[in-house]
């Protein structure tokens, strides 16, 4: 195959020389040298690889640590420089000087020169992708090779956003008074994506961009439902939010497969039992609600991805990916200890486990959307009489606690109740029953740590027939302050 490509280009007698403007190099190196004020107008993006000519990209790093220094930088003082290195004639810079441009043409040469530099990367990526394909012994995978691919295109894509560096505070303050008055907007309650669970938003104030929230609680509280519940709740927010370029959201669903969490999600919309669901035990009416709502719930930008054991390069592949496409407004990834590191250091799961929640947290800030991962609880919380969780019952809770801009806790009285029923006929058992009548279908989620707000405790009704989380009717909204 190398040598038939060979071929068809040596027959095709054409050269291609990779994208580049000499002349636009020198009139914009000549603007500089006479006035090297140019550099705090140009684009801080042009750096000195972006030149073509190497000797170009060597006067352009040169004038730059001159200008850092505070000296000047022109022919005279260049010259004297590169004649100890050798490395250029004499009249070379009076030449570029010579050619000097405007002001306002600097900027748009400068423009020119990354647009050129980014193209010849372009090609540059190409190429290793070619290359490292036709390695036939290669220990990598097809997907890895995609997944390297995939980053290098996006790295290229946000080099100038990446490196924003210093802003004034103007921007800030603009931003801040944006996300205030969308919250006016919204009666005061939600600067975020609204979840669909007024209480919690109350608290949270929405799903926050570039936060990463975690959602851990014991086998049975409900992690699932609730993380369902807030993904539809967002989905149909960001659906109605009537942006430019509509909003998604995406699960990583590595313990259910796509199928058991639609299930879930027709059971919480038709209100049909998901055991019936399982069952196919329906009514003819039932089943046709069941198929309206299937059409209606395809046509909202939710995305589930239920592949096993993904690493945390995968996850962020697959995310940028569908950032790409579909705008990707809210993330969902259930659960954290499910996702697999890189392996490279060979650490402990700790180490591996901080790996994935800073990864999480890089995909949060870099795509400027809340990431929710669920996360499991120790055993300790098993032993204690007082079962409500704490920051310490995460598992590997250092890593997990340090990079999480929320967490929560999933919490239902009603579970360990029930597991502790007295002998029917005794005092207990009436003081039990009456305990259950006042808890049943009750959960607590416990916001312990929120790294921009208050921490505290809503109480949600839980209708686990449904596998869904909803609002009391009588809402239960508890702050406790920072």
């Amino acid at each position: 195959m190398l040598e038939l490509a060979s071929t068809q280009r040596s027959e095709a007698g054409t050269f291609r020389e990779a994208p580049h403007n000499l002349e636009v190099e020198q009139a914009l190196l000549g603007a500089i040298l006479v006035n090297n004020d140019l550099l705090n107008v140009i684009s801080t993006d042009l750096k000195p690889d972006c030149f073509y000519a190497g000797i170009h990209g060597k006067i352009y790093a040169v004038i730059q640590r001159f200008h850092d220094k505070g000296q000047i930088a022109n022919p005279v003082t260049l010259s004297h420089y590169f004649a100890q290195n050798d490395e250029i004639e004499d009249q070379y810079l009076s030449r570029l000087a010579a050619a000097a441009i405007t002001v306002i043409d600097a900027r748009d040469y400068a423009d020119i020169l990354v647009d050129l530099s980014m193209k010849r990367e372009l090609i540059r990526i190409g190429e290793d992708v070619v290359n490292d394909a036709y390695v036939h012994d290669s220990p990598d995978t097809a997907e890895q090779h995609v997944e390297r691919a995939e980053q290098a295109l996006f790295n290229l894509a946000n080099a100038g956003s990446e490196q924003r560096g210093f802003q004034s505070i103007r921007h800030g303050l603009n931003e801040a008074l944006l996300r205030t008055e969308e919250a006016l907007k919204r009666e005061g309650t939600v600067v975020g994506i609204p979840t669909g669970l007024s209480a919690l938003d109350r608290l949270l104030g929405g799903l926050s961009d570039s936060d990463l929230l975690i959602l851990a609680g014991r086998p049975s509280m409900g992690k699932t439902a609730l993380a369902t519940s807030l993904a539809y709740g967002a989905c149909k927010a960001l659906q109605e939010a009537k942006d430019e370029t509509p909003r998604s959201v995406g699960f990583f669903s590595l313990e259910m497969s796509s199928e058991q969490l639609a299930n879930r999600l027709l059971a919480s919309t038709t209100n049909i039992n998901s055991s019936k669901l399982l069952r196919g035990d329906l009514s003819d009416q039932e089943f046709s609600d069941l198929v309206q709502q299937s059409n209606e719930l395809s046509k909202i930008p939710f995305f589930i991805d239920d592949t096993p054991a993904l690493t945390i390069a995968a996850v962020r592949t697959r995310a940028r990916r569908l950032k790409r496409l579909h705008n990707l407004g809210f993330l969902v990834v259930d659960y954290l200890q499910l996702v697999r590191g890189s392996g490279r250091d060979g650490g402990s799961r700790v180490q591996e486990i901080s790996e994935i929640t800073q990864g999480l947290k890089a995909i949060a800030k870099e795509l400027n959307i809340p990431v929710l991962a669920l996360s499991q609880l120790s055993r300790a919380v098993e032993s204690r009489e007082d079962k409500r969780p704490q920051l310490s019952d995460l598992r590997e809770s250092g890593s997990i606690e340090q990079d999480a801009d929320v967490v929560m806790f999933v919490y239902r009285e009603e579970y360990y109740m029930m597991r502790s029923q007295p002998k029917e006929g005794t005092d207990e058992h009436a003081q039990w029953q009456a305990k259950m009548e006042e808890i049943h279908g009750l959960a607590d989620v416990i916001v312990a740590k929120q790294r921009h707000g208050p921490i505290g405790t809503v109480t949600l009704q839980f209708q686990s027939e449904f596998t869904r989380f909803r609002d009391l009717e009588r809402e239960e909204f508890a702050p406790q302050g920072f």
